[in-house]
């Protein structure tokens, strides 16, 4: 697949709109198996003993006994419990989140990745280029026990030269501009147009508004014909995006390309940046010229802007050996920069065939943060910002009952990441079997084998020692794969 061709899939994934066929022959050039895994399923909700506990706090391991009721923790052992864990030698981490990603824009895209996402224990998500007309038919299968929490940002703001226009008025079948303009995304140029199509921003039912900058400081790019279509607004035109937004209590990401971009979209009070800048050089600069001055990493921490780490999609792009290490050497330059100024930093990938666990060993390569940092950020830091309402990325008392059991400490080693021994989603256990997923929250089920006996003999026992008897370590009682 050409460079164009992916670069445009990152800003908007619109597989959605191409025949099935050719969704699958694209997704086989991008490396992706068109086959799907088989479904997660949830349990009913249970109440947990979660025994010999060993947790991570957002800094470092706690241990103790933790319980779960009603989704949530709780402070004392419930009443009743359905499942007793006995979890010695295991490790408890909230889910992961990503940030930015454009995957599951669409039933497709969905059914695709989104067990993906759960398999490899993101359970929150920011989708942040997407067409209302995709996302409309999905927005109820969201946010489900067996589904990722998605934020989706449908309203997509441009220029009339701007990306992603090219790439719709070249795709599989051609889009014709009237069916582009302020319908898959909208075209502001001047603050003037942003205040007289602002009316058009409630009926999207965006979660997030989304801006397009594309080295606005290099206006000789416009001049240029076949770039039509690849560029973005002014920064005139998201402050004004940024200031009407706020007024009605609205967040906005801008999408950036440069250290410039980047500058602009700081001083503008933007709540989220998309990526760091230069994650490739689109035309020929040097990589060097991407770097963030200190002044404005100092900026970006003051305004309390989260910048979305998005280090991996460089990948897409296939550079050279050589280029490559230039490329990524910026980003430890910037990360570095940031991290000193206390800039407030997310996970996010941006990489249309994986997400931020992929994001995360990528920024563990690269040397700057240490795990604790980098697993604060994925599974504390990035879901709090991208829901501030809820209570996740936590253990106590109050917070969501979502988390994921590893076999080893991801502080020694994030590999401990890749292979969850069990996913609990609200108090809800995720299998990809059915028969567990049936019975795991019902008092004579299989998961307590020894209680079923017990009543059926006409025997009694204490339930937390029945329970304690019929439970044993995750690995073998979860139902996973």
């Amino acid at each position: 697949m050409s460079l164009p061709l992916i670069r445009f899939l990152r800003p908007l994934h619109l597989l959605r709109r191409l025949p099935a066929p050719l969704t699958v022959a694209l997704a086989t050039l991008l490396g992706v198996s068109p086959a799907l895994a088989d479904n997660y399923k949830a349990s009913p909700e249970m109440a947990m003993e979660l025994r010999h506990a060993r947790w991570f706090d957002g800094e470092k391991l706690q241990s103790g006994s933790l319980y779960v009721e009603d989704g949530r923790f709780v402070e004392k052992r419930p009443r009743k419990v359905n499942r007793l864990l006995e979890l010695r030698g295991q490790t408890l981490v909230a889910p992961l989140a990503d940030a930015h990603n454009h995957n599951l824009q669409g039933a497709w895209g969905l059914d695709k990745f989104g067990q993906d996402y759960l398999r490899d224990g993101v359970f929150y998500a920011a989708m942040l280029c997407a067409d209302p007309a995709a996302i409309d038919p999905i927005r109820a299968r969201v946010a489900q026990a067996e589904t990722p929490d998605v934020l989706f940002a449908t309203a997509c703001i441009t220029s009339s030269d701007g990306q992603p226009l090219a790439m719709l008025q070249s795709g599989t079948p051609p889009m014709a501009l009237d069916q582009i303009v302020d319908k898959a995304v909208l075209i502001m140029d001047t603050p003037e147009q942003v205040g007289q199509k602002w009316p058009l921003i409630a009926g999207r039912h965006s979660d997030l508004v989304k801006v397009i900058m594309s080295y606005h400081e290099r206006p000789e790019l416009r001049q240029q014909p076949e770039l039509r279509g690849r560029l973005g607004v002014t920064p005139e035109v998201v402050a004004e995006v940024v200031r009407r937004a706020h007024a009605e209590q609205r967040r906005v990401v801008v999408h950036i390309e440069s250290a410039a971009d980047f500058a602009a979209a700081v001083r503008a009070g933007a709540d989220f940046i998309a990526e760091l800048p230069g994650y490739f050089p689109q035309h020929g600069e040097e990589p060097e010229t991407h770097l963030i001055p200190p002044e404005i990493a100092a900026l970006a921490a003051q305004k309390q802007v989260g910048i979305i780490t998005a280090t991996a999609a460089t990948q897409l792009f296939q550079p050279a050996p050589e280029l490559l290490a230039r490329i990524e050497a910026v980003q430890k330059q910037n990360l570095e920069r940031l991290k000193a100024a206390g800039a407030r930093l997310l996970v996010g990938s941006d990489l249309f065939t994986g997400n931020a666990l992929n994001e995360l060993h990528h920024l563990d390569q690269l040397g700057v943060l240490d795990k604790a940092a980098l697993l604060r950020l994925a599974s504390v830091d990035t879901p709090r910002a991208l829901f501030p309402q809820r209570k996740l990325g936590c253990f106590q008392p109050g917070c969501e009952a979502s988390f994921l059991v590893l076999a080893g400490n991801p502080l020694e080693d994030l590999a401990a990441l890749d292979k969850p021994l069990l996913r609990i989603k609200q108090g809800r256990v995720l299998t990809q079997l059915e028969d567990v997923a049936a019975t795991a929250g019902e008092e004579n089920n299989a998961l307590n084998s020894s209680a079923s006996s017990k009543k059926k003999s006409g025997g009694k026992k204490p339930a937390s020692k029945s329970a304690k008897k019929s439970s044993g370590k995750p690995a073998s009682r979860s139902g996973t794969r």
